[in-house]
């Protein structure tokens, strides 16, 4: 199979690119700069030049496809709903493209669901758009399924960890040194699912090979680890006090984090992991955390 992947040099894309090399399909990924492209041709993967922006591109380089893998998504949380909307615009244009054809999309989401008291399965559904929650993901990849797309969503966890981690725990690590105190919300018993970024490339490309519509996946190795816990983590490392701290403070430490700090999102997977036989392999988050890939010597 041919695959165009958007995100294709980013922490997760990467892996996802080596893993369906791996598994002998051919891949285009989009990269925005000469580096990238670069990068992209020493793997033996097609250069594609454009942006998320570039909707008449994204079309054109879908039209050589035989499925789509969509992973690119800008993380400056400081233009968060912008973002949310250019992801939403590029989900469409890739959409319109496969349009009247059997290929797969991939869409990427996050773990945010509308669960209370338990872990999140695939059954669940995401939170309505509004102003508090405008990533809109899995209501664009929703509104293609209804179209007639082969759309499917594959959910990431808080925290995808593993080598060139740059999400949200090494953004904790960078408010602890900062502020000299590794912080948890509260009493910290609110818990992040997790999963090992080459664990998680195996998810996408199996959910391409499957290519069910409307389905959901959940890329989770870890169905919860206490915040306590990174936080005491990072504590150690850097040799710093380790405390709780209210919610309505949490702002002043963690920035425009502090909602993502204070959330409980356990997530249970055996739906996936039965229908797709996957099965993480790699180490734990509390594994990489407390190890020199975040705090290196």
């Amino acid at each position: 199979m041919h695959v165009f992947i958007t995100g294709a040099t980013g922490f997760v894309g990467t892996a996802v690119v080596q893993d369906l090399l791996a598994a002998g399909h051919t891949v285009t990924g989009l990269t925005r700069s000469e580096a990238g492209a670069a990068a992209l041709s020493a793997l033996g993967v097609r250069a594609w030049r454009g942006t998320l922006d570039d909707v008449d591109g994204l079309r054109d380089a879908v039209a050589a496809a035989d499925g789509v893998i969509h992973t690119a998504f800008d993380h400056d949380f400081s233009r968060y709903a912008a973002n949310c909307q250019q992801d939403r615009r590029a989900i469409e244009a890739l959409g319109a493209a496969l349009k009247s054809s059997d290929r797969p999309l991939i869409v990427t989401s996050g773990m945010v669901l509308d669960v209370q008291g338990r872990s999140a399965t695939e059954a669940d559904v995401t939170f309505p758009l509004s102003p508090a929650y405008p990533r809109a993901s899995e209501h664009a990849a929703s509104a293609l399924v209804a179209r007639g797309v082969n759309a499917s969503v594959v959910r990431l966890p808080p925290s995808v960890h593993g080598e060139g981690d740059h999400g949200l725990v090494p953004m904790m690590i960078g408010f602890a040194r900062t502020k000299r105190v590794a912080a948890f919300v509260d009493d910290g018993a609110n818990r992040w699912s997790s999963v090992h970024r080459l664990d998680a490339a195996r998810v996408f490309r199996l959910a391409l090979e499957r290519a069910a519509p409307g389905a959901r996946y959940h890329a989770v190795a870890e169905e919860g680890v206490p915040f306590r816990d990174i936080a005491a983590a990072i504590g150690r490392r850097l040799g710093v006090p380790v405390t709780g701290i209210a919610r309505a403070a949490a702002a002043q430490h963690f920035g425009a984090l502090a909602h993502f700090a204070g959330m409980d999102v356990p997530a249970a997977c055996s739906w996936t992991r039965e229908v797709l036989d996957w099965h993480p392999r790699q180490g734990t988050l509390m594994e990489d955390v407390d190890s020199t890939r975040y705090f290196p010597a």
